[in-house]
């Protein structure tokens, strides 16, 4: 049900380095972007670097496109609305953009490193919006988002201080990763180092909104330690189920949330290692994937079973290692038919998923809608 296909690792560019960041092409469904760790090994390469993969050409051992920098990458994406631009963020928290059709490797625009904007590495960076206003959301472990034109990064279009509530004590959210809900620009969730996971605003009002400062005051809590991911439900179908996020963490351990309940509807415990990313299916409502430190790959169907996943594999253990390797990133591509996993000995590979398991079936709404049900009365059962 879910077999690996397709192998991406360069000898030259990939050795040496994790794979810290995975994202799609929405425009060419075949290309896939991994961004990578400094080789520690080289003093004199590049410490950054972006390399984008073609599922048309399996057997080409080089990427179609390197980028680099001369600081290390923590987080990348292609630039939703701009099929020719890669985004980066780096430890210092500046912002990169690539452009394809530049002969150059190296970034052809760069955010300025000023206190109004990032201070401190960036964990997040996204494009969120419409075709027509649209903007590059970076969260950085100072507690810091900013909002960014694509077109101009002299500087942010807004900064904010992510769940900042003095009223609760909590000035020092110290923000891991981010998502927002689905089809929304104002709602989103943060993971934090503690393993508490926050709700907020963009475009609140701080001292006002009720909703809001009731979010900060009371985050969700059920991890021990630092949340890992967070994903929202992308809501693909009939029924909405944009309440819904899942989160991970180095506890061991994803739980399954909704925005409406402090405790997680659900724990998924079946793992011996930390659990480095989930990700929701985009074209099915009750199916994820989950990644962990032993070099698993697991996909569950919340239809199906709660204790155990429906389908799973392991990677393979690389040329010259003893073990597999633990897997940092995970990202389905647009037809819910591909999962492209990272490692951290730098090995990008694709899984495809069996169509009897990544199809919905026409009832899967609403059996999902019972299933959620049926976890609620039993939580607050116990």
């Amino acid at each position: 049900l879910l077999p690996f296909c397709l192998h991406f690792f360069d000898d030259h560019w990939s050795r040496n380095r994790m794979v810290i960041g995975l994202d799609w092409s929405t425009t060419y469904p075949e290309l896939v972007l991994a961004a990578y760790s400094p080789n520690e090994e080289v003093v004199h390469e590049p410490a950054g670097c972006c390399m984008i993969w073609n599922l048309k050409f399996p057997r080409k051992t080089s990427p179609e496109y390197i980028f680099t920098c001369s600081e290390p990458i923590t987080a990348a994406t292609m630039a939703k609305f701009h099929p020719n631009l890669i985004i980066g963020g780096t430890y210092s928290g500046q912002i990169l953009l690539w452009d394809t059709r530049s002969p150059k490797r190296t970034p052809v625009q760069r955010s300025t490193l000023t206190s109004w904007a990032h201070t401190q590495p960036l964990n997040t960076v996204q494009v969120i919006g419409s075709k027509n206003a649209h903007n590059i959301i970076t969260l950085s472990s100072d507690g810091s988002m900013c909002a960014w034109s694509v077109e101009m990064l002299g500087e942010p279009r807004e900064k904010l201080k992510v769940c900042d509530a003095p009223s609760a004590g909590l000035l020092d959210v110290f923000p891991t990763c981010m998502a927002f809900f689905a089809n929304d620009q104002n709602n989103y969730v943060v993971g934090s180092e503690s393993g508490n996971i926050y709700t907020d605003q963009r475009h609140s009002s701080r001292s006002g909104s009720t909703e809001g400062n009731a979010a900060r005051n009371h985050p969700y809590k059920g991890h021990s330690t630092f949340v890992t991911s967070v994903a929202t439900h992308p809501s693909p179908g009939p029924v909405s189920y944009s309440n819904l996020f899942l989160s991970s963490s180095l506890d061991w351990t994803v739980r399954l949330w909704s925005v409406r309940e402090q405790a997680p509807l659900n724990v998924f415990d079946d793992y011996s290692e930390c659990v480095y990313d989930v990700c929701w299916s985009p074209i099915h409502p009750a199916l994820f994937a989950a990644v962990d430190g032993t070099g698993r790959v697991d996909v569950w169907n919340l239809n199906n079973d709660m204790e155990v996943p429906t389908a799973r594999s392991h990677l393979p253990v690389n040329p010259g290692c003893s073990e597999p390797a633990a897997i940092n990133k995970a990202r389905w591509d647009s037809t819910g038919l591909f999962l492209a996993v990272g490692d951290d000995e730098g090995h990008v590979r694709v899984c495809s998923v069996a169509e009897s398991l990544a199809t919905p079936g026409a009832d899967d709404w609403t059996i999902l809608a019972q299933v959620l049900a049926n976890l609620k009365s039993t939580s607050q059962m116990i």
